[in-house]
């Protein structure tokens, strides 16, 4: 760390003009947050409805050249709450939604929104024991798939269960003009929205702040995927604070974002921004850096929305003449590395960065508000960071109470569970109860642990150092080791494996290196059948890296495995004695680590 990275007064008080302008967005966005509580009146859908009638005709959604406006984007999720609710689908109900990047995704969460109904956001990288089990935990009454999802949901369609009236098909086309044709035996709501009121449904109850809005999944640090409840209250406040006090868009802008809508960076933080100023959305399918800053000129994109290591992949493409030439004025995300903040800032000309922290299921976010480097800013919930003992990998206490750090320390962040700041925790009572510490600092008092680490900066502000425990970060995704754990133990002759993540120069967050104890000599084991079957059953991102194959695993007494050697020793063949392999970009097997792979991997000469 820097010592130019800790906040003094000084350097707050240079930002005081520019805080002074921005107070009255702050304000209000403060004011929206604390309305957004309990048994209030606050709903998702009233943002897009005030959207629709304050700017009707103003681009809502914008994805290559196809375009919707606000009043276009509410009349279709009008209509197709109508349908939904004459399929018989009630207010406290859940459906599963499976999409990638595509309107019908969002017009699905605004309908159900409308109708007290809570939007599972499948994860549409999931495949086979994981995508079931993440259906199922959201017990939905609906499943609505769209075309480029239809075959991982028929590999698990026997495990899940629905009856046909409950599937939904959407084609891979603008249905809202052009409905296309169902596959046989599937329900074809496209087809049919013409025929249903274009005004909004009337409930019996109005839809509470507190009441679910939609299922967010997390790896978590328990192996399958868990649903984190994520409430309409919760999204209010995400729309007031990054909305109008720190991202402050309004109606002639356009926020860029590649990022995956099944996470709350793009659902929550992105969307509620744009919704905050009733600006654009470019809704882009998937990510490409190639393409990144041309399709920002195309559409004259004055935002975008990052996670840190898309901000990687943009500073390692070739340097153009133009790149400090584009629209783009502020970008809004998470995990923006100092190592590379200054260098990206200067090199695309970037006025404002407004970088957060926050997890899907936690009650503690900080946000850069003023716009200072190597920060997620400020957060005016109850926290604290605590001193942490990385052998014990847990909090340290004495006299039975847990230490908070010293300005410029590294600890675990705690959020403090409170009325104004709850942990609405998981569909699963259990694992909530797993990420509550009690008795932190006085007698009965209750806090979330978020299981990152951080540094006080000092002024109530915080810099990301990194993840512990089961979970770790790569390509912008939460792997689960256990998870990955899981499918290594069943290949044949793996007899046993702990996976964990390790850092590769030049990168982002932590790349997966799994640890195995073969049944078999190296020589006959088949690392190709290896390959092969953890790209089947995982998400590219979570497939290791790196193997190494060892005698023995040493665990501690309670048989829990030693994660914390294995980290350190990572791929470092000076530092391990063991057999270490790599599966290098664009291979498709493992091979053997040498010297010189090892020296070309430091370099940069392989691209992660």
């Amino acid at each position: 760390m820097s010592h130019a990275d800790l906040i003094t007064l000084p350097r707050l008080l240079s930002r005081l003009p520019r805080l002074l302008v921005d107070l009255p967005g702050i304000v209000k966005g403060l004011h929206i947050g604390n309305r957004s509580r309990g048994a209030n009146p606050a709903s998702l859908a009233s943002c897009v409805e005030k959207a629709a009638q304050d700017n009707p005709q103003g681009l809502a959604l914008i994805q290559g050249d196809e375009q919707l406006s606000y009043a276009e984007l509410d009349r279709w999720s009008n209509q197709l709450a109508h349908y939904l609710r004459d399929r018989g689908l009630c207010q406290g109900d859940s459906v599963a939604l499976m999409f990638e990047n595509r309107f019908e995704l969002l017009a699905c969460v605004i309908a159900c929104a409308k109708l007290g109904v809570v939007s599972a956001l499948i994860n549409s990288s999931q495949r086979g024991r994981v995508l079931a089990h993440s259906i199922g935990l959201a017990e939905p009454r609906m499943l609505l798939v769209g075309e480029e999802m239809l075959a991982a949901y028929e590999e698990v369609a026997v495990d899940v269960a629905l009856p046909a009236s409950a599937c939904l098909y959407f084609a891979d086309r603008p249905t809202w003009r052009d409905p296309g044709e169902a596959p046989a035996g599937w329900m074809h709501p496209a087809a049919e929205l013409h025929a249903y009121p274009v005004d909004a449904p009337l409930l019996e109850r109005a839809v509470r702040a507190d009441d679910p809005c939609f299922y967010i999944y997390t790896s978590g640090t328990t192996g399958l995927p868990k649903a984190v409840v994520f409430n309409h209250g919760r999204f209010m406040r995400g729309y007031g604070a990054f909305g109008f006090a720190a991202t402050r868009l309004g109606r002639e802008d356009r926020m860029y974002v590649s990022l995956p809508f099944y996470h709350a960076t793009a659902m929550v933080v992105c969307w509620g921004s744009v919704l905050a100023g009733q600006a654009a959305l470019v809704m882009v399918r998937r990510f490409s850096a190639s393409r990144f800053w041309d399709e920002v000129q195309r559409h004259q994109a004055t935002a975008f929305g990052y996670v840190g290591e898309l901000c990687r992949y943009l500073l390692d493409q070739p340097a153009r003449p133009g790149d400090a030439d584009n629209p783009i004025r502020v970008m809004l995300g998470n995990g923006l590395r100092p190592s590379i903040w200054k260098a990206f800032r200067q090199r695309f000309a970037i006025e404002r960065v407004v970088e957060l922290y926050a997890s899907s299921e936690g009650n503690i976010g900080f946000t850069n508000l003023l716009n200072l480097d190597n920060t997620v800013g400020f957060s005016p919930y109850p926290y604290a960071i605590v001193r942490y003992d990385q052998e014990q990998d847990a909090p340290l206490r004495q006299n039975g109470h847990l230490q908070r750090v010293a300005r410029g320390e590294v600890g675990l962040l705690l959020g403090k569970i409170t009325d104004k700041s709850p942990f609405h925790g998981y569909t699963d009572a259990r694992d909530t109860q797993r990420c509550v510490l009690r008795d932190v600092f006085e007698p009965g008092d209750a806090w979330f642990n978020t299981g990152d680490l951080m540094r006080d900066l000092g002024f109530r502000h915080a810099q990301f150092v990194d993840r512990l425990g089961d979970t770790f970060r790569w390509k912008g995704e939460n792997v689960s080791t256990t998870q990955v754990e899981a499918v290594l133990d069943a290949i044949e002759q793996v007899s046993e494996a702990v996976v964990y993540g390790v850092e590769v120069p030049n990168t982002n967050g932590r790349a997966g290196m799994a640890c195995l104890r073969l049944g078999c000599p190296a020589d006959e084991f088949d690392f190709g059948v290896l390959l092969t079957r953890l790209r089947k059953e995982l998400p590219a991102y979570a497939v290791p890296l790196f193997l190494r194959l060892s005698a023995q695993l040493e665990t501690t007494g309670t048989f829990k495995h030693k994660k914390a050697p294995l980290k350190e020793q990572a791929y470092d063949l000076q530092r391990c004695t063991d057999p270490l392999y790599a599966w290098l970009p664009g291979s498709d097997r493992y091979v053997a680590l040498t010297p010189e792979l090892q020296a070309n991997i430091a370099a940069g000469v392989y691209r992660y």
